[in-house]
């Protein structure tokens, strides 16, 4: 799975009609239904904002207002081909007069992504889970190496009776770890998971 590295945006003009896409990274619908929002006010007098999302498991397309079927989808499908995730697509489009019936519709959403995505850079995309280990001071610094090893993240550490740590893994290296805490506690662990993202 890949997900982009920074925004990319491309304008398609097929009778008359401009269609200005934009690929970008998002993390999830709440992000992208915002982003939409944005493109309405920046975009007054167009006649559609169309968009696709893929991320964290969570997919959208929303036609708005076109035939159903001729633009979200489309423009969804042109993500899951090129294996993208934690992705918004959006086409704003400015009506030029002309009809372009069902099929041309289909094409020029299908084309505005495809050839915005040809510009994007792509990054591999690693899912990633996040949780919380509580264990005893003597096993801190042990646990921060492995946590560096397997190239996770400390988000948050608290000392109280115990260590709680907050800690951010690809998903891949989350069992490793906390089979060799429970090795080095001796069981004396607890470990919460808090979520799992594609992200």
């Amino acid at each position: 799975m890949y997900s982009l590295a920074h925004p990319v945006t491309h304008t398609l003009e097929i009778r008359k009609s401009r269609f200005l896409a934009c690929v970008e990274p998002i993390a999830d619908r709440a992000a992208a239904q915002a982003r939409v929002i944005e493109l309405r006010a920046e975009h007054p007098g167009c006649a559609h904002v169309c968009w696709a999302l893929l991320a964290s498991g969570h997919s959208a397309a929303v036609d708005d207002g076109e035939p159903s079927g001729t633009a979200g989808r489309p423009m969804l499908d042109v993500l899951r081909h090129q294996q993208l995730d934690g992705v918004l697509a959006t086409v704003v489009r400015y009506f030029g007069g002309v009809k372009l019936g069902a099929g041309g519709l289909v094409r020029a959403y299908t084309d505005a992504v495809a050839q915005a995505l040809l510009q994007a850079e792509k990054i591999e995309h690693i899912p990633t889970q996040t949780f919380y280990c509580e264990l005893a001071y003597a096993h801190e610094g042990v646990t921060r190496n492995l946590i560096a090893e397997l190239d996770g993240e400390l988000l948050e550490v608290s000392h109280g009776k115990a260590v709680r740590m907050q800690i951010s893994l690809p998903a891949s290296a989350a069992q490793a770890l906390q089979e060799q805490l429970l090795s080095i506690t001796r069981g004396e662990l607890k470990w919460e998971v808090l979520d799992f993202s594609d992200g």
